[in-house]
């Protein structure tokens, strides 16, 4: 398989775990790193940049669709969506730093959608807690070797 396919599987399966569909990005990350046959910047830049894209696609959501949010087909369920409006209205679009954590992370950012936080403030802060928490992963396994 050519190293394409490699960053490309990565990318793919970052942003379907940043998405409110149960995927995890962390094992796939941490398994190519132990191969240590990639470039660990690339694979770290990979990872965040799909998982970005990921959370873009929640926040595209939530500024669509949040009227339909007692339909089943809802991706947030209402506990979760208010537990995250909640963060949100208490510690503003920062919360958005926790974005990164399992099961609170994604409500976050279909919320910051809801309550119309701007695109590119979004984006930022995002990115930010992403590419820390690859990073993070990537210090630690290339630690424990």
């Amino acid at each position: 398989m050519g190293d394409w396919a490699v960053y490309f599987g990565l990318f793919a399966a970052a942003f379907v775990a940043a998405t409110v569909l149960p995927m995890q990005s962390e094992a796939a990350l941490a398994g190519l790193l132990l191969t240590e046959a990639f470039s660990v910047p690339v694979l770290v830049t990979t990872a965040a940049v799909g998982n970005v894209l990921g959370s873009t696609v929640n926040w595209v959501i939530g500024r669509g669709v949040e009227r339909f949010r007692d339909r089943a087909w809802f991706p947030v369920g209402p506990a979760s969506l208010e537990r995250a409006a909640s963060w949100y209205r208490r510690y503003g679009r920062w919360s958005l730093l926790l974005s990164w954590v399992p099961v609170i992370g994604d409500p976050l950012t279909v919320v910051a959608g809801v309550l119309r936080e701007p695109f590119w403030s979004f984006v930022a802060i995002v990115a930010v807690a992403k590419t820390c928490r690859y990073l993070a992963i990537a210090a630690a396994v290339l630690n424990w070797l």
